[in-house]
C-alpha cells in the first residue's frame, strides 16, 4: 500500500512539474512513478505491488471483455423478434470468505447484463444468481462464475506478499 501511495505521490509531482493536472500527464505520470518504483525495487524489498497492479490490469481487462460480450448478446435478443432468454435461478458455492470478497463478486456479477446477484446463503457460502441465459444448462452458467469471475477477484484480493530472500 505505501508504493501505492508513493506513486500517487510521484504521479502528482509529475503533473506538478508538467503544470497541468490532466487525466493524460497524471496517468503518465503514474506509469513513469511505476517504472522509477520497479528499478527501485531493490531498495523497498520484496512487494506484491508490482504483480498486484498487472493483475488488476489485467482483471479490469477482463471485465471490460465480458461486459461487452454479454451487452452484446443481451441487446441483440432485446433488438430481435424471437426471444432466446432462457432464465432462471441457480446456485454458486462461493470460496470468497471477506464481505469485500463477497460483495465484490456479487456487484460485478450484477452489473454483468443478463445476471443480477440475488442473496448471499446465511452461511456465506452460496450466492444465488438469476441468469437470463441458461441455455446451456445451469452448471455450464455456475461453473463460468467460479472458474473466471470468482477466481480472478479471489486473485485480485488475495496477493501474497512475496517471502523475503534469505541470506545464507
Amino acid at each position: 500500500m505505501k508504493l501505492f501511495l508513493l506513486n500517487i505521490l510521484l504521479a502528482l509531482l509529475w503533473g506538478a512539474v508538467n503544470g497541468t493536472f490532466g487525466a493524460v500527464p497524471l496517468l503518465a505520470g503514474f506509469v513513469l512513478g511505476y517504472l522509477v518504483l520497479l528499478l527501485a525495487r531493490p531498495a523497498f524489498g520484496p512487494s506484491a505491488y508490482y504483480s498486484g497492479l498487472w493483475r488488476g490490469v489485467g482483471f479490469v481487462l477482463f471485465y471490460v471483455y465480458e461486459l461487452v460480450l454479454s451487452s452484446v448478446r443481451v441487446a441483440f435478443d432485446v433488438l430481435t423478434p424471437r426471444l432466446r432468454a432462457v432464465p432462471g435461478i441457480i446456485a454458486v458455492p462461493i470460496d470468497a470468505k471477506t464481505d469485500t470478497e463477497i460483495t465484490v463478486l456479487a456487484n460485478l456479477i450484477s452489473l454483468t447484463p443478463g445476471t443480477l446477484s440475488l442473496l448471499v446463503s446465511p452461511d456465506r457460502k452460496t450466492l444465488y444468481v438469476h441468469a437470463m441465459y441458461l441455455d446451456d444448462g445451469p452448471d455450464a452458467v455456475r461453473d463460468d462464475l467460479k472458474s473466471d469471475m470468482e477466481r480472478r477477484v479471489l486473485r485480485l484480493f488475495r496477493l501474497e506478499e512475496p517471502a523475503a530472500p534469505t541470506t545464507a
